[in-house]
């Protein structure tokens, strides 16, 4: 859950409390699926996010471990 957070909370800097004007998550949808970023508004965010939740878990479950290897800690202490 704190990758989940992590990742929605620096993907929205700017519009934490707005998710479908942050111009990243907006670009990522139009490469994703086509659809042009100055058409995505309130409805077709949260209808693409509802839509394609399951493909998000398993992204944000690859980010998680993405993370462990960049942030490997040192063998030797």
């Amino acid at each position: 859950m704190k990758y989940f957070l992590r990742f929605i909370w620096n993907a929205t800097r700017g519009h934490h409390f707005a998710p479908w004007r942050s111009p990243y998550l907006k670009w990522r949808i139009e490469t994703y699926c086509g659809l042009k970023m100055s058409k995505i508004g309130f409805l077709e965010f949260w209808g693409f996010m509802w839509r394609e939740r399951t493909n998000l878990a398993r992204f944000l479950k690859w980010t998680a471990e993405m993370d462990g290897y960049v942030r490997a800690k040192p063998k030797n202490p």
